[in-house]
C-alpha cells in the first residue's frame, strides 16, 4: 500500500500531530514501507498458532487474594496535611 503526501497529512491531522510540509513526503515513504511488511505479516498461516502475551514461557507470581485494612492507617495519616480523627479533611467544595 502507498500512501501519499495528503493522505499523512490528513492522518497527522486525525492524529492531531503537527508535520511540517517537507516532512511529509519522507513520512509516507516510512508508513507506507510500515504497510506493506503489515501485508507480508497477513500472508503467514497462522491457523493452530495460540494467542501468547510473551515469547517466554512463564507463570507470573500470584499473591493470596485476601481483604485485609492494611494496618498502617497511621503510616498513610502521616501524608495527609491536616488529619482529623484518624481521617483525611479536605475543603468544602458544596455551598
Amino acid at each position: 500500500m502507498s500512501l501519499d503526501k495528503d493522505t499523512v497529512k490528513n492522518i497527522a491531522y486525525l492524529a492531531r500531530i503537527r508535520v511540517d510540509d517537507e516532512k511529509l513526503e519522507p513520512l509516507a515513504g516510512e508508513l507506507s514501507s510500515i504497510l506493506d511488511w503489515i501485508e507480508q505479516l497477513q500472508e503467514l498461516d497462522t491457523d493452530g498458532v495460540p494467542p501468547m502475551a510473551s515469547v517466554a514461557a512463564m507463570k507470573l507470581p500470584q499473591r493470596k487474594d485476601v481483604v485485609t485494612d492494611g494496618n498502617c492507617r497511621d503510616a498513610v495519616l502521616k501524608n495527609a496535611p491536616d488529619p482529623e480523627d484518624g481521617f483525611y479533611t479536605v475543603p468544602k467544595v458544596v455551598e
